[in-house]
């Protein structure tokens, strides 16, 4: 039984065919760890050139959709995401974004999400909170653990919206505010225990379920990183 049907022959056969087999993906007609039909039967269906095949299949193993393996074919691999993740990681350290552009969405995406934490935070939340406030304090004098623990206070912030979406969206940008981190933190301790202070505020709003104290916490702190990234990489802010 066939899968797809013939494309319209054209100048990009290879997109066409790739944007097929991402929407069969995408409907779940084939699932992960199903295997695409071999290059000679695909090229059969679309009624195109196995050289077309190829240049598809190679598209959708870039995007991470298909796993190629010699001697055992081409099999779907799992949307999940960790894949969304890397794939937007990716983009966002290929692309050369400058820092402002990247603040911008930071603060869009982390000001929503201490509003939402603190509607939606367990006890369980606030206690994976406190614990990366009690590791940063004991680690105010070893630089990278500070950096490594700021980056997980915030993911932390982000699990407490109980929305998974928020989560993929901060690691996606997280690799490139890792050096913002490292500039702010390498001050010094003072800063990593002002540092300290300001997140030790956000978490207090969310357990107090304040959305909109959370959400003005979360904007003093972000304020207080883009002043401090400027003064030391002003051509970069």
């Amino acid at each position: 039984m066939s899968v797809f049907e013939a494309v319209d022959r054209d100048a990009r056969l290879s997109d066409k065919v790739t944007e097929a087999i991402l929407q069969t993906i995408v409907s779940n007609r084939l699932k992960p760890g199903d295997a695409l039909p071999p290059e000679r039967e695909l090229g059969k269906q679309f009624g195109v050139s196995r050289t077309v095949i190829r240049e598809a299949i190679r598209a959708l193993h870039a995007k991470g959709l298909l796993e190629v393996r010699s001697g055992s074919g081409v099999r779907i691999v799992a949307v999940d995401a960790k894949t969304v993740r890397e794939s937007m990681r990716h983009f966002v350290k290929g692309s050369m974004l400058e820092y402002a552009k990247v603040d911008e969405v930071r603060r869009v995406l982390e000001v929503a999400a201490a509003g939402i934490a603190a509607e939606r935070a367990t006890p369980e939340d606030i206690e994976r909170i406190d614990a990366t406030l009690a590791e940063m304090s004991q680690s105010v004098d070893d630089l990278k653990t500070s950096i490594e623990v700021d980056l997980a206070f915030h993911r932390a912030v982000a699990a407490a919206t109980h929305n998974e979406l928020f989560g993929v969206l901060h690691d996606s940008i997280g690799e490139m505010l890792v050096e913002v981190r490292r500039r702010n933190l390498s001050l010094g301790p003072a800063e990593r225990r002002l540092v300290i202070d300001m997140h030790r505020a956000i978490r207090d709003r969310v357990a107090e379920h304040d959305p909109a104290a959370a959400q003005q916490a979360m904007r003093d702190h972000l304020d207080h990183v883009q002043a401090t990234y400027g003064r030391q990489a002003p051509e970069l802010a």
